[in-house]
């Protein structure tokens, strides 16, 4: 029962008590008409709540950051009498709203309410709650409903400069070396004409009764370490809704580098020290929308230190080409830990996502970083 209901009652039970008391004929007729309105809403509302039927579907269970998608609800219900429009709560990116469903009688209702994705990650959409409630309003009945949907909205990649790298070589010049090298034989095969002479098994071959080659193992191309910054993004109180904008310019980033080199065949690494922690490890284009969903289900804050990290990742060097660190903080200690990176032999970029790149109290860390020959690139929140 509403507050109207409770108060309609009020005035029921004093128009009954001064029928009773005076002999009134007035007061008994109040009382008689608000009886039989309360036993019309309640029958009316109660017939609805239970003949009632609800459906919700999102069109779409994932899209990308800037997208819309479109929560579609179905309702009906078979009280011949009239009632009031059905009332419910929709909820998405934490937030709730109210929204009037108007239903015909036996006729089914369908509406498209659009959702804007913007910002990366997992949310709850769909109707929290519904209810029905008579046209008096002095009853209101909740009808069941199945739990909302979850909306992944995936970060969008950009266009970008393609990292270099300091082993040397894209991974060409190593296999040309290896195939030279006589110390990593893998198999042998039939002599081609073209084949060097100084790759033949002369000794296969004099007991085979003919000419054989060696064949020397292919190494894999150099990785493209990415470290991403899991913790709390720094720097967007100033800013409406800066720390969500912060936390997107990061994760796109991040994929913005990987399909770059993925496109290539280039193995691409990325560990994930946050909350949930995994790592994403893949060589072709296939493996983005992974990394993707990887990144929207990952909430920031909670992570290990992002000094830590960088030192826990010295250990990847011998195989790392290019290392890629994006984050929104910089201080003395990762400043150390991406210039112990530098010095193990990979290329080392580093992308700071900030909304005031310059900042004076940055300046003396992207020196020291330059001096270590690492590129310093700034990424701006649209």
């Amino acid at each position: 029962m509403t507050r109207r209901g409770w108060a309609a009652l009020a005035v029921l039970a004093t128009s009954a008590l001064s029928a009773l008391s005076l002999g009134n004929a007035l007061y008994l007729y109040i009382s008689l008409l608000l009886a039989l309105v309360f036993l019309y809403s309640f029958v009316t509302c109660l017939w609805a709540r239970l003949s009632a039927r609800c459906e919700q579907y999102l069109t779409e269970a994932s899209v990308s950051r800037g997208g819309r998608v479109s929560l579609s609800v179905r309702a009906e219900h078979h009280c011949p009498l009239p009632v009031s429009a059905l009332r419910s709560v929709i909820i998405y990116n934490g937030q709730e709203r109210e929204f009037l469903f108007p239903v015909r009688r036996y006729r089914a209702q369908e509406r498209r309410l659009p959702l804007e994705a913007r910002h990366v990650g997992v949310y709850q959409a769909g109707m929290k709650e519904l209810s029905v409630s008579d046209i008096f309003g002095l009853f209101r009945f909740r009808v069941k409903l199945d739990s909302p949907s979850f909306l992944t909205v995936l970060p969008r990649p950009f266009d970008i400069e393609k990292p270099h790298m300091f082993l040397g070589e894209d991974g060409s010049a190593a296999l040309a070396r290896t195939q030279e090298d006589y110390s990593a034989p893998e198999d042998v095969r039939a002599y081609q004409v073209g084949d060097a002479m100084k790759r033949i098994h002369w000794k296969l071959s004099s007991r085979k009764r003919e000419l054989l080659v060696r064949r020397f193992e292919t190494p894999a191309p150099p990785d493209t370490l990415i470290i991403l910054d899991c913790d709390e993004p720094q720097g967007g109180e100033s800013v409406t809704e800066g720390a969500e904008y912060l936390r997107d310019a990061m994760c796109e980033t991040a994929v913005a580098v990987a399909r770059m080199q993925m496109e290539d065949g280039s193995p691409v690494r990325l560990p994930i020290y946050g909350t949930h922690a995994n790592e994403f490890s893949s060589d072709h284009a296939g493996g983005l929308a992974l990394l993707q969903e990887m990144l929207a289900a990952q909430p920031f804050g909670g992570g290990e230190d992002f000094a830590r990290v960088l030192n826990l990742e010295l250990r990847r060097m011998r195989r790392t080409g290019a290392a890629v660190i994006i984050t929104t903080r910089l201080d003395a200690q990762i400043v150390e830990g991406i210039s112990h990176i530098r010095r193990m032999g990979p290329s080392a970029r580093l992308y700071l996502v900030t909304y005031s790149p310059e900042a004076p109290e940055y300046q003396p860390y992207v020196a020291r970083l330059q001096h270590h020959l690492v590129e310093v690139c700034y990424v701006t929140p649209a």
